[in-house]
Order: C-alpha cells, then sequence, then structure tokens
C-alpha cells in the first residue's frame, strides 16, 4: 500500500494518519519516542504491511511487474493500488472528495510538523506542492508516481516499462486490487473497534 492508501486507512484520526505515514522512517526503537496516538499509527502501518505482503491477491498483482523489476514489483504494485483507492467509490465518493481527503492529510500532518522526521518533511513539501494524492486518480499522475518510485531507487532507470505494464493489465490489476481491499477493509475495521475498546483507546486522545 502507498502514501494515499495508508492516509485513507487512518480514519481520519489525526494521530494515527501521522504515525501511519512517517512510519517507514522511522527506524527501531525511535517508535517508541512517539505519543501514543502516532506510535497507534505506526503500528497499524506496520499491520497493513504485512497484511499486505502476505495475501495472495497482492502476489498475484507483483507478477505483473516481477519479470521486469523484481525485487521492486512490490514498489509498482503499491503504486498501482493508489490508483484503485482514489478511484473507488467506497473509498471517495467524487473527485471533490478525494481532493478534500488530500488537503486535509496534508494539513493535518503539517499541523503535527515537529514530530514529523526531517527526510519526510522534505518529502510533504513536494507532496503537498504537487498534489500526489489527489493526483493518484488520473493517469498522468500514476505516470509521474512510477517516475518517483524510480527516483528513490537505487537501482532502476526505467519507469516508461511500469507504466505501460499497469495500462496493459489495468483489468488483472483492478481484480487483484478488489480481492485485496474485501480481506482488507473488514480487517481494519475491527482493528479500529479493538482501539477503541481495548486497552489502546488512549490513542483517540
Amino acid at each position: 500500500m502507498n502514501y494515499l492508501a495508508h492516509a485513507y486507512c487512518s480514519f481520519r484520526e489525526p494521530g494515527w494518519l501521522v504515525g501511519n505515514m512517517i512510519s517507514d522512517f522511522v527506524k527501531g526503537k525511535k517508535q517508541y519516542d512517539y505519543p501514543p496516538a502516532i506510535y497507534t499509527g505506526i503500528r497499524l502501518h506496520r499491520l497493513i504491511d504485512t497484511f499486505t505482503d502476505s495475501h495472495a491477491a497482492v502476489q498475484e498483482a507483483k507478477t505483473v511487474f516481477r519479470p521486469h523489476y523484481r525485487l521492486y514489483a512490490g514498489a509498482f504494485v503499491d503504486v498501482s493500488f493508489d490508483y484503485f483507492v482514489a478511484n473507488d467509490p467506497r473509498c471517495f465518493a467524487d473527485a471533490a472528495a478525494l481532493e478534500s481527503f488530500a488537503q486535509f492529510t496534508y494539513q493535518t500532518l503539517q499541523d503535527h510538523h515537529d514530530f514529523l522526521p526531517e527526510k519526510f518533511q522534505g518529502m510533504l513539501h513536494y507532496m503537498r506542492l504537487q498534489n500526489w494524492l489527489y493526483h493518484y486518480c488520473s493517469m498522468w499522475g500514476m505516470e509521474k508516481s512510477f517516475g518517483g518510485v524510480v527516483r528513490r531507487s537505487q537501482h532502476l532507470t526505467d519507469s516508461a516499462t511500469g507504466f505501460a505494464l499497469f495500462q496493459q493489465h489495468l483489468p488483472l490489476l483492478q481484480a487483484c486490487y478488489n480481492a485485496f481491499s474485501a480481506d482488507l477493509w473488514p480487517m481494519l475495521e475491527e482493528w479500529r473497534v479493538a482501539q477503541i475498546q481495548g486497552s489502546d483507546n488512549t490513542a483517540l486522545q
């Protein structure tokens, strides 16, 4: 799952959202330095990643990209699934709803600027300036996002092939997303209820 999906899976809880978005930038014991809500968001991100990596539909989606990108196939699937989240009417009723959520996410992250790792702070500037979260809904935005995967990698130079594969196999990738999300949303709802009812209810404060 990529940036838009992780943001959406945070249930609009500010602390959870911040932790979910910065989790990849928080290493080792540093996760324990954050307030309870952000720490819960960090753990939420890792729960989602573990669930995603073990799901059969995600493994099938990786076969689209693996012959060309090998170990980076998962990164291209993550970006691909953000396209489907952005266009999923269960998540966003229309483009205006997606835009509103994108702005909510940027502002929430900015409001918690002091908790953001330095590297994430720099990325947030461009994320907001170029409105990454909104543009996952379009093919133009997806082409740019595939380019971003390549720029952030150490060994890749070609994003055009990934974008072409995405377009060529769009029905298969959509089917994989549908199967995956059918299992993901109920799992996350159970997790949310557990946070409210269990010992982690302080995360909402």
